[in-house]
C-alpha cells in the first residue's frame, strides 16, 4: 500500500493548481485594464491639449484679422501682392495708435483754445451790451450813430492806407522783411499815427467838420 500522506498531498496539489491558475489570469486581466485606462487617459489629455492649442491659435488669428480690418495701413498689400506679416501688422497697429493719440492731444489743445475764445467772446459781448445800454440811455445819441455802411467805409479807408504804407516794406529776404515789418509797426501803427490816420479818413469821408 502507498502512504496516504503522499496520496493526500498529491491530491491537495491537484486541487490547488486550478485555483492558482485562476488567480494569475485575474491579475493579468487587471493589469491589462490598467494599461488600457492609462493609455486612454493620455489620449484624452493629448486631445484636450490639442483642442486648447487650436483654440489659442484661432483666437490669435482672429485678433490679427480684426487688426487688419481696423487699421487702415494694414489693409494695404505690398508690391508682391501678399498681405502684411504678423510682425508688420503689430508694428503698423502701434504706429496707428500713436497717430491717434497725437490726434487726440491736438484736438484737446484745439478744444481748450476754442474754450478760451468762447470766454473772451462772452466778455466782449457783455462789454458791448453795456456800451449799447449806456448809449440808449443818452437821449439823441442814436441819431448821431453811424450806419453799418458808414462804418464799413471808414474801416475800408483805414485798411487801404495801411496797405499802401506796407508796400514800402522790403521783401527780398526774410531778414530784410522782418526788419521792415518792425519799422513799419513803429512808424504807422503807434497810437498817435493811427489816431491821425483815422481823423484823415473821417475827414475824407466828410464825417468831421
Amino acid at each position: 500500500m502507498y502512504p496516504r500522506c503522499g496520496s493526500s498531498g498529491s491530491i491537495q496539489n491537484i486541487h490547488q493548481t486550478p485555483s492558482s491558475s485562476n488567480h494569475n489570469s485575474e491579475d493579468e486581466d487587471d493589469s491589462g485594464d490598467n494599461k488600457a485606462s492609462a493609455i486612454s487617459f493620455k489620449e484624452r489629455r493629448r486631445e484636450a491639449h490639442t483642442q486648447a492649442e487650436q483654440k489659442r491659435r484661432d483666437a490669435i488669428k482672429k485678433g490679427y484679422d480684426s487688426l487688419q480690418e481696423l487699421v487702415p495701413t494694414c489693409q494695404q498689400t505690398d508690391a508682391s501682392g501678399y498681405k502684411p506679416s504678423k510682425a508688420a501688422v503689430l508694428q503698423k497697429s502701434i504706429d496707428y495708435i500713436q497717430y491717434l493719440l497725437q490726434q487726440r492731444r491736438r484736438q484737446e489743445e484745439e478744444r481748450k483754445a476754442l474754450h478760451k475764445d468762447v470766454i473772451a467772446l462772452r466778455i466782449m459781448q457783455a462789454n458791448y451790451e453795456q456800451i449799447v445800454k449806456a448809449q440808449h440811455s443818452v437821449p439823441g445819441l442814436n441819431e448821431q450813430r453811424l450806419t453799418d455802411q458808414d462804418k464799413f467805409q471808414v474801416f475800408q479807408g483805414i485798411m487801404d492806407k495801411l496797405f499802401d504804407s506796407f508796400e514800402s516794406v522790403p521783401t527780398n529776404n526774410f531778414a530784410e522783411f522782418s526788419g521792415g515789418v518792425f519799422n513799419w509797426l513803429e512808424e504807422y501803427c503807434k497810437p498817435q499815427s493811427l489816431r491821425t490816420m483815422v481823423h484823415d479818413v473821417l475827414r475824407e469821408q466828410n464825417y468831421t467838420p
